[in-house]
């Protein structure tokens, strides 16, 4: 395939449905209805995704074709696993899937193979973490695991990275008190700073009018890159009680700009 044509697969790009916001919102509430027309067309208008996806993996030598087809598995699984309730757009879900399935692909069909001995090492270093953590005191770095295990940084980093799988962002991880927390919960955002993610979202009028407490949290998690356990350490809550907040600005700053 080339980049450059947009017949992929024997799909004509060119002549796929484009829809406006509302439409995806209207399309995807029929598909959680069991309407399977519905879900066909979102597929369908779904596969310019999958495509933007598949061309940052151009480079590695692979069928595009064949990369198209796995990240369109990996589209259907989101659009089968997307809960509305999340209050996050469909592409923001679905792109991470896309990308995981694509890379158990290109992993499962790798001719290179994890050796006995990064594994050893890795799984040796995942137990001393456990076994760290257990006596109360906080996670190790790497180089303190490094050093409990008797390898260089260097080697560590290198078996952890290759027994590393994919995982969706909205994978659940933890429920406190009813409230589930998520791996996207856990990740310290060190791209979004506050001048590219204002001029981005425009949010700084929807910012000021939230309340101070929700304001703190959410430039510290979205201009700080502050995870939700430092910001629970900072402000002295739970780490729920975080996430709770934080969902509730979100969800205030979406209602005022939609208000806009």
């Amino acid at each position: 395939m080339t980049m450059y044509k947009v017949e992929i697969c024997g799909v004509n790009t060119s002549k796929l449905p484009l829809l406006s916001t509302k439409e995806k919102e209207e399309l995807i509430i029929k598909v959680k209805n069991g309407d399977k027309a519905a879900r066909e067309r979102y597929i369908k208008c779904n596969l310019r995704l999958v495509l933007s996806v598949v061309k940052r993996f151009s480079g590695n030598g692979e069928n595009m074709d064949d990369l198209f087809q796995i990240g369109c598995i990996g589209l259907i699984k989101a659009i089968d696993n997307f809960d509305m309730s999340l209050n996050v757009k469909f592409s923001t879900y679905a792109v991470p899937m896309i990308i995981g399935e694509i890379r158990r692909f290109l992993r499962d069909n790798s001719q290179i193979r994890v050796s006995r001995s990064l594994k050893d090492v890795a799984f040796r270093a995942i137990y001393a973490k456990e076994r760290i953590m257990k006596t109360g005191k906080d996670e190790p770095t790497v180089n303190e695991l490094a050093t409990e295990i008797g390898v260089s940084k260097e080697e560590l980093v290198m078996a952890l990275d290759a027994i590393q799988t994919p995982v969706s962002l909205y994978e659940p991880i933890y429920t406190d008190g009813g409230d589930m927390l998520y791996v996207m919960d856990q990740i310290g955002d060190k791209k979004n700073t506050e001048e590219n993610w204002v001029n981005e979202m425009a949010l700084k009028d929807a910012i000021k009018r939230l309340p101070d407490r929700e304001k703190e949290i959410i430039k510290l998690r979205y201009f700080d890159g502050k995870t939700q356990m430092e910001v629970s350490k900072m402000v002295r809550i739970s780490q729920a009680q975080v996430s709770r907040l934080e969902k509730s600005a979100i969800k205030n700053m979406e209602n005022y700009l939609r208000r806009g």
